[in-house]
């Protein structure tokens, strides 16, 4: 016979506290799609502008309709993202909120963060299927948006830190690339960090690659785009099958973790390098210990690790599947797998570690 186990007592403040934070949670996700489309339409960036609105105000700043824009004021008045003056009727979108929501300059601009919580909506029923099968399920699988979306959510961090901090937090890169080195990209995505050491270090040589198609092509767009085109370039590869000629410098943004093998991209990696050549991986920030991670950080990166990074790695050759919160330990190790020496962490961000290895 087996146990029965003794039912636990139920606790109403439990209960109401729980209750509390799922209506929060379930207003939360329904105001991230009022978020995009504040985005899209320029109303925050409208609010930072011109300061306290009114719904007519802002309906005939940006040519939308009042009765909408009503409707969606009062949302982010509720949700606090807005302040609101009921003796005047306005609407302002508080200074401290700005670099969040309206500056697209701002290293902490959090919009993107929303557009790819969209995608993750779209691909849930195929994702859920993969839950059953165990089978992986491919970047390039995904809702065409994410790969914008993934962009402009990582593109205020690298360029807030890229070159001025994170490249001089190494050993002796800086000087390297301002004298002239050859530099790899690897699962450069859309080409954003490239092209921002292409534009920070002009006697240098980069080269990206990426295996989706797409994302290469948008990237020789915006190499155009950005003037630097003579000297980068972007091809379809692997992390295990670029060219491994001998590179001074070689990076990896936050992509190892979604490589279903990244023990063997690391290992090409290291045979990539030169002899005195560095190599710099950039991963979701996380501490080692599951119960460390139990976070608002940890919270995002465990959802998009559940739906992006996860399955992406499961598609692929080996699936190690380490996830978006591998954390140091995890990382060291598999560097140390690979044959990568001097492992260390340079710097770190909110957001992100920043590991050095050599060969």
């Amino acid at each position: 016979m087996s146990a029965t186990a003794t039912p636990a007592a139920f606790d109403q403040a439990k209960f109401d506290g729980f209750l509390h934070q799922m209506i929060g949670d379930v207003g939360a996700t329904l105001t991230g799609a009022l978020v995009i489309l504040g985005d899209r339409l320029g109303f925050y960036r409208t609010l930072a502008e011109r300061g306290a609105m009114s719904s007519a105000d802002l309906a005939a700043a940006t040519g939308t309709h009042e009765r909408y824009v009503r409707e969606w004021l009062s949302n982010q008045a509720a949700s606090g993202y807005l302040t609101y003056d009921p003796a005047a009727k306005t609407f302002t979108l508080p200074p401290e909120h700005q670099p969040l929501l309206a500056d697209e300059n701002s290293p902490v601009l959090l919009c993107g963060l929303y557009q790819i919580a969209q995608t993750l909506y779209a691909d849930e029923p195929r994702i859920a299927d993969a839950f059953k099968s165990g089978t992986g399920f491919g970047w390039h699988e995904h809702d065409q948006r994410l790969f914008g979306a993934t962009e402009r959510f990582f593109r205020p961090g690298y360029n807030a830190n890229l070159i001025a901090s994170w490249i001089p937090a190494l050993d002796g890169v800086d000087a390297k690339l301002r004298a002239g080195a050859t530099v790899a990209d690897v699962g450069c995505g859309l080409g954003t960090s490239t092209i921002l050491m292409a534009q920070a270090y002009p006697k240098s040589h980069f080269e990206g690659y990426d295996y989706h198609e797409g994302s290469i092509l948008a990237a020789r767009k915006a190499a155009e785009k950005a003037g630097v085109a003579d000297r980068v370039q972007f091809e379809i590869a692997s992390a295990k099958t670029f060219p491994a000629k001998g590179y001074d410098f070689i990076a990896c943004f936050d992509c190892i973790h979604d490589m279903g093998d990244p023990v063997g991209a690391l290992a090409h990696i290291r045979e990539a390098l030169k002899n005195d050549g560095s190599f710099m991986m950039v991963e979701p920030f996380a501490n080692d210990r599951l119960e460390d991670n139990l976070n608002p950080v940890g919270r995002v990166f465990y959802a998009g690790s559940t739906i992006l990074c996860t399955p992406a790695s499961l598609s692929q050759e080996v699936g190690l599947g380490l996830g978006a919160q591998a954390g140091e330990a995890r990382l060291r190790a598999i560097c140390g797998e690979a044959g990568l020496t001097r492992f260390r962490r340079a710097t770190e961000t909110p957001f992100n570690l920043v590991f050095e290895a050599r060969r």
